[in-house]
């Protein structure tokens, strides 16, 4: 749709509107006002902050990660051993050397309580009074898009964004996509991986059509007598606005405009033999995809909040769910094949934004959807667990170096400090928003501002 009115009648700040040249959550409209401000500076109650949230969907071990409860009995302790870490009398799973190392760089919640053990998305969705991506709640605040740039600023990444022969995401167990009661421009973008990003993200226009619709566009020349410093800013964003849809978000996409040597420094692709992966386990394939895609999913997610995306997905299909049953590998085997992209691919990553001057700028959340049972099973795996799971962050300005609470001796459920989900999302919305200016700004969501009402975890925000 593209409709031409009389200023007059519409009013300066209401006279154009189009929507007709949208694409992937990219609208024109939202391009042409405070192109080249940034968000928190444009009246947005937004942070100059970013959040990537890492999921690990199937629900990883607390054990075999960042508690390995070492001196309780074999059938409970890290079917993996333990590994000190660069914080005095912490170990993790041995599984994690380069995190372990790093380990005064993170924060590693102990008394995280996920709240059940079903299978679902329920970390980066909200179910208490709305049901969607936390990334649409930002975007319903900051807008589609940046103004400075038109990247959409609620992205999901799964593996076939950047390997097209990757399976589909599995999305049995919830909706990462939702936008729930937010704006359908608040959902997020989702790049298919069919094989051309760029391709993908830019205008899929015929030429003609598209120049037909650029002589439209001049006939707002007419409408700038009168109107001379607001038509300025007009015909600058309108440029903007195409030479976006022509390319310029969709190069934010395309790996193949990475320096080689950060491209090579991510991958994961090479530290699992895919090829070995056991065929009698249903997951083989998630494994591998796992393997091959995880490293580049997050290098994708820095060079998008680089670029101005809010909030970030990032999640391979079914991979922690280690039961030693048909479909799932024991700890021992999963780990060995889920551990070791997990453990390079955050490693270079948070080593990634501190060379780029963006470690406070970007926080990193890693979680699943639930835990796992204290006790192995006969086939050495894990079962369902929602009264304790793994919770890591780092970045995004927060303290570092920090176990914030204790789990009882079995390792099954806190034993101080209790860590919701509600305090985990109090924590998202206190980094990606102005809490301050959010609750004075008139038009906020009764959704939102319940998100900025939850007590944040305590010791990281005080």
């Amino acid at each position: 749709m593209l409709r031409i009115g009389d200023p007059a009648h519409l009013g300066r700040r209401g006279f154009l509107q189009i929507g007709g040249l949208a694409l992937g959550g990219l609208s024109l409209s939202s391009l042409f006002t405070q192109a080249g401000v940034p968000l928190s500076q444009a009246g947005k109650p937004v942070s100059d902050k970013a959040v990537v949230f890492l999921f690990l969907h199937g629900g990883p071990s607390q054990f075999e990660t960042f508690d390995p409860k070492m001196t309780a009995p074999a059938e409970i302790r890290s079917a993996t051993g333990e590994i000190p870490t660069s914080i005095p009398g912490v170990t993790f799973g041995s599984s994690f050397p380069k995190l372990a190392k790093m380990a005064d760089r993170l924060a590693i919640v102990r008394s995280y309580v996920p709240g059940d053990a079903n299978h679902d998305i329920k970390p980066i969705v909200s179910k208490d009074g709305f049901s969607a991506n936390l990334g649409s709640a930002y975007a319903s605040v900051a807008g589609g898009n940046d103004p400075s740039s038109g990247m959409p600023t609620n992205v999901v990444l799964f593996p076939r964004s950047v390997d097209p022969n990757a399976g589909a995401e599995q999305a049995g167990f919830g909706k990462f996509i939702s936008n729930g009661p937010f704006a359908a421009s608040a959902a997020p973008f989702q790049p298919d991986g069919g094989g051309s990003l760029r391709k993908d993200m830019k205008l899929n226009l015929p030429l003609d059509r598209l120049d037909d619709r650029r002589a439209l566009l001049n006939g707002f020349d007419q409408l700038k007598r009168g109107m001379e410093s607001e038509a300025e800013a007009m015909e600058t964003s309108r440029q903007k606005a195409f030479s976006i849809l022509l390319g310029g978000v969709g190069e934010a996409f395309d790996l193949s405009k990475e320096d080689e040597k950060t491209v090579e420094r991510y991958d994961t692709s090479k530290l699992i033999n895919v090829e070995k992966i056991d065929k009698k386990w249903n997951n083989h394939k998630h494994y591998a995809d796992n393997a091959r895609t995880l490293g580049k999913l997050l290098l994708l997610a820095r060079r998008v909040v680089e670029r101005g995306a809010g909030f970030v997905t990032v999640t391979t299909n079914f991979v922690w769910d280690m039961h030693a049953d048909n479909n799932n590998a024991h700890m021992t085997e999963g780990m060995g094949y889920m551990a070791p992209p997990l453990d390079h691919a955050v490693s270079v990553f948070l080593d990634d934004l501190r060379a780029r001057g963006m470690e406070d700028k970007v926080l990193l959340v890693v979680c699943g959807e639930m835990g796992r049972s204290p006790r192995l099973n006969k086939g050495g795996g894990r079962d369902h667990w929602g009264n304790l799971g793994p919770l890591m962050l780092a970045g995004g300005g927060l303290p570092q170096g920090v176990v914030i609470g204790k789990s009882s001796s079995n390792g099954g459920d806190p034993n101080s400090d209790p860590v919701r989900i509600p305090n985990l999302i109090g924590t998202i919305a206190h980094t990606m928003f102005d809490v301050g200016k959010l609750r004075v700004t008139r038009g906020v969501s009764r959704e939102v501002m319940q998100m900025a009402d939850y007590t944040p975890i305590q010791g990281l925000h005080g």
